[in-house]
């Protein structure tokens, strides 16, 4: 019945937008929303920083032409400030901006980097069962040879919030091997309401990095302060890693690129095929060619120089193998 519930609702598609990159990679996501996305039940918004203490530049989207078009896309540019991070931790940009969308509506988080390619109204969304994205690698945490292990290291963590650590436990994979453990790549994540998830996430984010278990003490937190605490968040409302269809999100339906070359490098002809020709009217290329390795790999051709450095159907297994190869030909751009 819940989920039944939440396929009619209205939803709302949080991305953040400012200035830099980040703008036109926005524009380019509102593109591809626009163009895959029937009937008006996904509602965008571009979460903009506001200018204050912890950002020593002003971090809102200054292109004007960008903001134009992001508007005649049926984007709403929604600003919100930060309280906690900022420039020092951008990335808690996603967990600040939650708390300025309507409350009590059904939200989905995307990173700015990612390409719409079919409709979203084909992911059957549970919305009181949030996941995220598992299109990741055993980033954290980095164990040491005399250090707390994995289950040492994150059961600090869920106990210091009053939480279950086994059931969040995939026993399929061995102990002291990281896909045992619930971990998860914040390129997405959804659920019933914004704010009750982004307190949460606000408050488990601020304690594990101002007063972190002493099972932490070897461990960096910059950058996966915000895919420790998100696992953390998750289980806590229910939520857990099987709560989608495998191959929609990160999939058929969406492609976090991270960033254009790796696009090339490793994703598939239909992918590519639907980047540039969502990207050659020219209105669009006349603002997004300002960016420059929008401008060098989808219009110059730099992207196509890189595609063919790899075999799709043999890709090296580790993202950094990929990312040596192209800044070795001279090709990276971020």
């Amino acid at each position: 019945m819940a989920q039944g519930r939440n396929r009619a609702q209205t939803v709302n598609i949080l991305v953040i937008g400012q200035s830099g990159r980040l703008q036109y990679e926005a524009l380019l996501f509102a593109l591809s929303l626009r163009q895959t996305v029937t009937g008006k039940r996904f509602r965008l918004f571009v979460a903009e920083p506001q200018p204050g203490p912890l950002w020593p530049n002003d971090p809102r989207i200054r292109d004007a032409a960008c903001r134009e078009l992001l508007e005649e896309f049926d984007a709403t540019l929604l600003p919100f400030e930060s309280v906690h991070f900022g420039a020092d931790y951008p990335y808690g940009n996603k967990i600040e901006a939650l708390l300025a969308l309507p409350e009590g509506e059904p939200f989905v988080f995307f990173d700015t980097d990612t390409l719409l390619l079919d409709d979203l109204s084909k992911v059957p969304f549970d919305f009181d069962r949030p996941t995220a994205s598992m299109q990741r690698e055993g980033t954290w945490p980095q164990i040491e040879l005399y250090g707390p292990g994995y289950t040492e290291t994150w059961k600090a963590l869920y106990d210091r919030f009053g939480l279950d650590f086994d059931s969040s436990l995939d026993t399929g994979w061995p102990d002291e091997y990281w896909q045992r453990y619930l971990y998860f790549n914040a390129g997405f994540f959804f659920f019933r309401c914004p704010r009750e998830f982004g307190r949460r996430f606000l408050d488990y984010a601020l304690e594990i990095r101002d007063d972190p278990p002493e099972e932490l003490v070897c461990q960096s937190l910059d950058p996966w302060l915000d895919q420790v605490a998100l696992p953390l968040v998750i289980h806590s409302f229910g939520g857990g890693r099987d709560t989608l269809p495998a191959g929609l999100l990160d999939g058929s339906v969406s492609c976090h690129y991270r960033t254009l070359p790796l696009l090339y490098a490793r994703e598939p002809d239909s992918t590519v095929a639907a980047l540039e020709r969502m990207t050659a009217p020219n209105r669009v290329k006349k603002v997004l060619k300002q960016y420059d390795p929008f401008k060098r790999m989808i219009y110059q051709g730099r992207g196509h120089k890189v595609r063919a450095l790899f075999d799709r159907d043999d890709l090296p297994r580790r993202e950094q193998a990929i990312r040596n190869t192209i800044k070795r030909e001279g090709y990276w751009m971020r």
